[in-house]
């Protein structure tokens, strides 16, 4: 699979990809090419492929239970792979430029409710560098908006007090700036007089494990579905419904879209603009319940 291989190094040494988005590229692009290889087609043979070979692709995903999302984001994994192969020069036409994606339903972001959110101040996160911690991680989720990744390798250099800010690394090593509340603050210097009885070094990942090593993806994410559970019976518990919970609080209280979009590090405001929805759903709902004639 020299093309797949050379298009993965492009993609992770001159774009600058992060690990997972390469993994993500890596699985569509194998299942894809397995696809190829039941037809027996060889991956010499991208050359002579054209759309009608990427269509049938699209009803074998559809026939095997994937969803319109799910189909879209390979389609655009195999956007960018045959784009690349035409700009090397190792194919001489497109079969992506006739294919159309299925249509896909807006899917609203599930978040947690404000009454709900208050609650979490009364919510025992439990004794010493545990509980601090734990509290600490839901707060950052919630006052900051950042992702499970971006609090997975933020660094305690990362605040400047002097400031109330915190330098977040996002997406394609995109840095921004994010305002830090008192609350936050007090909360941090709590969580940081215990993790230095825990751990002698003044640096290094904030976020820390009970035995002193960086925390990982499954542990922050256990934490959060713990003690979002005592506030909200919300099906769906995560580090990213604490995203969207930040975005349409903000959203809600008056906040413009475009202040939203930088504290999120979207790189477009269409990104941004499915809060919008959100918005108005809670509108709707308010209007149907208070107006007489709705």
């Amino acid at each position: 699979m020299r093309y797949k291989e050379s298009f993965l190094s492009y993609l992770q040494y001159e774009k600058r990809y992060s690990k997972h988005t390469l993994v993500s590229y890596d699985c569509d692009l194998n299942q894809f090419f397995s696809f190829l290889t039941s037809y027996g087609i060889k991956e010499e043979e991208l050359v002579e492929l054209n759309f009608k070979d990427i269509r049938k692709w699209i009803v074998s995903l559809m026939n095997d239970g994937c969803t319109a999302r799910t189909v879209n984001r390979k389609l655009s994994s195999l956007k960018s792979f045959f784009k690349y192969l035409l700009r090397e020069s190792l194919i001489q036409q497109n079969p992506m430029d006739k294919v159309v994606g299925p249509r896909q339903g807006k899917k609203l972001p599930s978040f947690v409710a404000e009454h709900s959110m208050l609650l979490l101040q009364e919510v025992d996160f439990g004794e010493g560098f545990e509980g601090v911690r734990d509290r600490l991680v839901v707060e950052m989720f919630y006052q900051t908006g950042m992702r499970l990744s971006e609090l997975m390798n933020l660094k305690v250099s990362s605040f400047d007090r002097s400031a109330s800010v915190v330098r977040v690394l996002g997406k394609r090593n995109r840095e921004r700036i994010i305002p830090v509340s008192n609350v936050l603050e007090t909360l941090l210097d709590e969580y940081l007089e215990q993790r230095f009885l825990l751990c002698s070094e003044e640096d290094g990942f904030l976020i820390l494990t009970d035995h002193a090593k960086p925390a990982y993806e499954k542990l922050l994410y256990r934490i959060v579905v713990k003690h979002l559970s005592k506030i909200t019976t919300l099906s769906k518990k995560s580090p990213h419904v604490l995203r969207h919970t930040f975005a349409t609080h903000l959203l809600n209280n008056g906040a413009d879209l475009n202040a939203i979009k930088e504290l999120l590090g979207h790189s477009s405001l269409s990104a941004t603009q499915i809060y919008t929805h959100t918005g108005f759903e809670r509108l709707n709902v308010i209007y149907k319940q208070a107006h007489p004639r709705a």
